[in-house]
């Protein structure tokens, strides 16, 4: 089939080099001096500067001609979440199928992508691909599993067939909800974690907050009709672990530098990256709080970014409260 990944970051590059091995693939940059240097260079020099791109891919920055390439066959939107209602908007009804790549909810509405999709493109046949996954692992080659999840059975399944192979293995799932919780919580709870490493904590304190930040997120997921099971899976426990622990997640590198007392708008402009759990914290906290869902590491970690509270001053507020059953 023929697939098109909309936007050239890294994750987007990643996936889109990875798939061009099977498939016809596309890959469209919103930049167009960046997609003729990709093209021209094989490399994303800005997002992905250590990975070849694969001859069989092809770079270009024509929106009409990359969706015109997926018309019948999968379109993939690979953009930040700010960047996905833009895109559902011009695609319309006419996509066979899309998935988005995007973990987060949707900044000011709290909307999740298929609250988004519903909303803008209700006729539209689409799902969310997620999981644990650095871009760099991908691109180069490195074994990794991901779920597709959609209330469409068939659109699950071709997404096995685009993208499943000898690195890269896709399980299918009927719940998006739960999928998209883990995906959107999960960037939170990685800034706690790196907060509390940054701090030195230890590890008794890192097991801790990735056991009850999974807590908060199944108690999030429940409330929005998502699948217990699904928390327990590759976007719920899988893309925790991942993102908590692993210093390439930008999330967590956010929490690291918080500790070490650095400003919020000087982190985020050394990363030179989305960090999509500062965008999404005080959304998601919004939303617990909008269904009575009590989230107390989530409202930690909105109170840091805000600059309310100190690290130091939400550890101690999180360790004062009071004891209660663990389920």
């Amino acid at each position: 089939m023929n697939l098109t990944v909309l936007g050239a970051g890294a994750w987007g590059t990643a996936l889109a080099a990875s798939a061009c091995l099977r498939q016809p693939t596309q890959l469209w940059a919103r930049d167009a001096a960046q997609a003729a240097a990709m093209q021209r260079e094989r490399c994303n020099a800005r997002y992905l500067p250590d990975a070849p791109l694969p001859a069989a891919l092809t770079i270009s920055s024509d929106l009409a001609a990359a969706l015109a390439h997926a018309r019948d066959g999968l379109l993939v939107i690979a953009t930040p979440m700010a960047g996905l209602e833009g895109l559902l908007r011009r695609i319309g009804a006419e996509a066979a199928g899309v998935l988005w790549l995007c973990k987060g909810f949707q900044e000011g509405t709290g909307r999740l992508g298929h609250e988004i999709a519903r909303d803008v493109a209700p006729a539209l046949r689409c799902g969310v691909l997620s999981g644990p996954s650095f871009a760099i692992e991908v691109a180069r080659g490195q074994p990794t599993a991901l779920v597709a999840a959609s209330s469409d059975a068939a659109l699950a399944e071709r997404a096995v067939e685009a993208f499943h192979g000898d690195s890269l293995r896709v399980y299918t799932s009927s719940d998006p909800v739960g999928v998209e919780v883990g995906g959107a919580v999960k960037n939170v709870m990685a800034i706690a974690t790196g907060i509390a490493d940054g701090m030195a904590l230890g590890l008794n304190a890192r097991a801790a907050l990735i056991t009850r930040g999974l807590a908060e997120m199944t108690r999030l997921g429940l409330a929005l009709g998502a699948r217990a099971e699904t928390f327990m899976g590759l976007s719920g426990l899988g893309d925790l672990v991942l993102t908590t622990t692993g210093d390439l997640s930008r999330n967590r590198q956010v929490g690291l530098r918080l500790a070490a007392g650095l400003a919020l708008p000087q982190i985020l402009a050394e990363l030179g990256h989305v960090a999509e759990g500062v965008l999404s914290a005080p959304t998601v906290l919004q939303r617990a709080r909008s269904l009575g869902v009590a989230m107390p590491i989530t409202e930690a970690v909105v109170g840091v970014l805000q600059g309310r509270v100190t690290p130091a001053e939400a550890l101690a507020a999180l360790m004062g409260r009071e004891a209660r059953p663990e389920h």
